[in-house]
């Protein structure tokens, strides 16, 4: 199955993203790049302490001199490295907490975007971008960056100290640039691709490990378990030939970077035979200068060499902001034509990729504080439209206003404040009782739990030996399906939202429950607009208005007995209902 990923930033948008990121802590970057120049100047410092004492050697000077110019170069190297552990260690710090803002924002643009952008692209992309593109950055910050910011400002204090002591020792280092330019261009031209094809690659290969864990009990059964490690082995093996083709350019980049070393200090040499043979300049100085460029060749290998993990971390910042950058919605929400606790479709259309359309010019009504059921046939499109109501699809013609707010439109968080909705899976989450009910509410004190839990009906946390202490969900109690919807339309009354959508979440229940359950979800609608998928016809007399859908259209709507004395489609699905309970 071909997934459709997630975008990605551009390069150039990457790094005015970074840029912006870094600026919002302007001091503490000021005072890092202080902190790397100083660190950078007193590296310059050995050197010309070197040169001067070569001097002195030579002319048979005052040994007090040498061993003050010793002192100062060990003071001068020490203060270098202290200097610049700090330097790297704030630069670390600044880039690691902006990090750690932009893995939340990438979250929360993941849980922003439509649930069908995210199924094409599949759980693998955005895993991947929360954990393994997380963890290059990560790398490239901690152990990368500081080094090579670090580098780049020894380099260029370097050259300056050169073009000091004689222009051409300048020039004579500049001679290898050109060799060292291609290659860096030659490099980064061929791997930028294959970085983030390994990012790609790598993020099919969490997604088919995650199905095949996943759906194991499926996978045992069938005996299906050598296919699908076949499928894993499969895609590790296209992420790894990508990751080999980026070391063995990684192999010829550094082979050329030797040469270029080779040129630059022999054309240092040279010049400096040459200008002390004129006289130009002592033979301290051309010491020096050959020291400079030697003390080079550690901060250029580095410089040029870590663009490589540079690369990845790019390859896996362009992910993370490429996910950021598209979660805004397109288009600003305007007036809306209901109150804050009612819901207006108006000829809303909608199609899933490659499929006839699921709603097909829907409108409907629902004012505040109805409650409207939806009824039909499996496949009539009534949880595509519970899904439009939420926000959690776009249509793609047409309007759905809720809440007084564009679903499409709106930011997931206000529209979120207006509705939620219990779904016939539920998902119970770990800890205990209280803190699964307190993800509803936060503050919500343990009396309004007990409350809440009373108002559906759960009597069976009585019987727990911790109460709401209990720890639920992976690893603890386990609920049954029953109490499991119990929680979650407790949790819906914590909530407290004016609209709630009831997406067939009593679905479940066994005959002996079904009626616990729907009492249950009468506690939890009540004095809410609401909209009820309707699994039970049970369910469906007692609202204020039912519609009835066949193949994404409405094709009835009134009231339960308007309905019935019609004699139309819904009559006839009430009595196959009656016949069906009398028969059990």
């Amino acid at each position: 199955m071909s997934a459709e990923i997630l975008p990605i930033a551009t390069p150039r948008e990457t790094r005015k993203a970074m840029w912006r990121l870094l600026a919002q802590r302007p001091g503490r970057l000021t005072l890092t790049i202080l902190v790397l120049l100083a660190a950078s100047c007193c590296g310059l410092a050995a050197p010309a302490i070197l040169g001067i004492m070569v001097n002195i050697a030579a002319s048979g000077g005052d040994v007090m001199s040498l061993l003050w110019l010793a002192v100062g170069l060990l003071v001068a190297g020490g203060l270098g490295a202290l200097l610049g552990i700090l330097g790297q260690n704030l630069l670390a710090r600044i880039c690691e907490e902006a990090l750690a803002g932009l893995r939340e924002e990438v979250f929360a643009a993941a849980v922003r975007k439509p649930l069908a952008q995210l199924e094409k692209a599949g759980i693998g992309d955005v895993v991947a971008r929360v954990s393994g593109d997380v963890e290059a950055v990560s790398e490239a910050i901690s152990g990368v960056l500081p080094a090579f910011t670090s580098a780049a400002f020894t380099i260029a204090v370097t050259l300056l100290g050169l073009g000091v002591i004689d222009w051409r020792f300048a020039v004579a280092v500049l001679i290898a640039a050109p060799l060292q330019v291609f290659t860096l261009r030659w490099f980064l031209r061929r791997t930028a691709p294959i970085y983030r094809t390994v990012r790609i690659t790598e993020a099919n290969r969490t997604e088919q490990i995650i199905e095949t864990v996943h759906g194991s009990p499926s996978v045992l059964a069938l005996g299906l378990g050598a296919r699908h490690a076949g499928l894993v082995a499969a895609a590790s093996q296209e992420n790894i030939g990508h990751a080999l083709k980026g070391v063995n350019y990684l192999t010829r980049f550094y082979n050329r970077l030797n040469l270029a070393e080779l040129i630059g200090l022999s054309a240092v040499l040279v010049v400096g035979f040459w200008l002390h043979a004129e006289g130009a300049v002592t033979i301290g100085a051309a010491t020096a200068a050959a020291l400079y460029f030697y003390r080079l060749f550690d901060p250029i290998g580095l410089v040029l060499g870590q663009f490589d993990e540079l690369q990845k971390a790019a390859a896996g910042l362009g992910r993370m902001f490429g996910l950021t950058m598209s979660a805004a919605p397109d288009t600003a929400p305007t007036a809306a034509p209901t109150a804050d606790a009612g819901i207006v479709l108006k000829d809303v259309t909608f199609s899933y990729p490659g499929q006839s359309p699921a709603l097909n010019a829907v409108s409907l009504t629902v004012n505040p504080g109805q409650r409207v059921a939806i009824v039909g046939t499996s496949g009539a499109g009534k949880t595509t439209l519970a899904k439009v109501i939420m926000g959690l699809e776009h249509p793609g013609s047409g309007t759905a206003w809720v809440g007084g707010l564009d679903s499409a439109a709106a930011l997931p968080e206000d529209l979120h404040e207006r509705i939620a909705m219990v779904s016939q899976e539920v998902h119970v989450f770990s800890g205990t009782l209280a803190e699964d009910l307190r993800l509803a509410k936060p503050d919500a004190p343990a009396e309004e739990l007990t409350r809440a839990l009373r108002d559906v009906g759960a009597a069976w946390v009585e019987t727990l030996d911790d109460g709401l202490q209990t720890s639920v969900g992976a690893g603890g109690h386990q609920l049954t399906p029953e109490q499991a919807q119990q929680l979650a339309l407790a949790r819906l009354m914590l909530k407290d939202p004016p609209i709630a959508v009831l997406d067939e979440a009593t679905a479940e229940a066994g005959t002996g429950s079904a009626t616990m359950l729907d009492q249950a979800a009468e506690a939890a609608l009540a004095g809410r607009t609401s909209v009820v998928i309707a699994h039970r016809l049970s369910q469906a007399a007692s609202a204020d208005t039912v519609v009835v859908m066949e193949h994404g259209r409405i094709v009835e709507s009134g009231s339960h007995q308007e309905l019935l004395a019609n004699g139309g489609r819904y009559a006839t699905l009430w009595e196959a209902w009656n016949s069906s309970l009398s028969r059990s």
